[in-house]
């Protein structure tokens, strides 16, 4: 029962988390490591994303099958199609040369996850609270430097902690879009981004990969897919009204509480 629990606490945390700037990445390791949970091969983290991801493309299907349908022949969706291209290169260039140090090194020490919690909380506060003057309106319509720029940005991301939604949105408004856009975009880089890593993750972890507990893997899937689902319909009005100051206060009490823990632990 201990087993299924978890399954559903990490899929509905997966999900909760996935599209938000708090850092599913951080609180799925934070979480794992004070229950003592950790799959062979992370088979259950890995194919949980796409839970996630499965909830994007269930939202904005409609965007996508056109884009995927007219890109050929309508130079707005080819643009578009092209600028998430570029976005999407760097975290693809930088992740596949820097796989082994952040999968061996960043991702098993809880306290540089605190660290980029806590640190990345403040700097959304501090972005929430300064005086912006939005350029760029429509996330179909970035200039391609800007498509580019947010992408670097992204990279900041593969430390566990920062967020890639947040690093996405946090670069997007220092690049003058505003929240609900930058929070759009964010959404689609996702399909790439997160698509290309659990691909690789997959790969790379093809011989050590447990799928025997495969019903405690699709509970943890449904949980994040419907988790997320509700998120991703909900998230762009929620930022657009209230900004990003709750998902700053909330990471810097997770990261702290997780110093805290891990002091208690012993585990500092």
């Amino acid at each position: 029962m201990a087993d299924w629990l978890t399954a559903i606490l990490l899929g509905l945390v997966e999900g909760l988390t996935e599209f938000i700037p708090v850092s599913s990445t951080g609180h799925l390791l934070l979480l794992g490591h004070f229950l003592g949970f950790e799959s062979t091969g992370k088979t259950f983290e890995i194919v949980i994303q796409l839970g996630a991801l499965l909830a994007i493309i269930s939202v904005y299907f409609k965007r996508l099958w056109t884009l995927a349908t007219r890109w050929p022949f309508d130079p707005a969706a080819r643009r578009f199609l092209i600028g998430l291209i570029v976005a999407f290169l760097p975290a693809a260039v930088i992740g596949f040369f820097a796989y082994g140090f952040i999968k061996t090194v960043l991702f098993e020490t809880p306290l540089v996850i605190c660290i980029a919690l806590i640190v990345g909380g403040l700097l959304l506060l501090w972005l929430d609270r300064v005086d912006k003057f939005p350029v760029y309106l429509d996330a179909d319509r970035y200039p391609m430097r800007i498509y580019f720029l947010i992408g670097l940005f992204q990279c900041l991301a593969m430390i566990p902690g920062v967020s890639r939604s947040g690093a996405t949105i946090a670069g997007g408004l220092l690049l003058k879009t505003d929240k609900r856009s930058a929070a759009e975009f964010s959404f689609f880089l996702a399909l790439p981004t997160m698509g290309a890593a659990v691909a690789y993750d997959l790969f790379k972890n093809r011989d050590v990969l447990d799928f025997s507990d495969f019903g405690l893997i699709a509970v943890g899937f449904v949980a994040a897919f419907l988790t997320a689902l509700v998120v991703v319909r909900f998230l762009l009005d929620f930022v657009s009204k209230r900004g990003f100051g709750p998902f700053a206060w909330w990471r810097i009490v997770v990261g702290v509480a997780g110093i805290v823990g891990l002091a208690v632990t012993g585990a500092l």
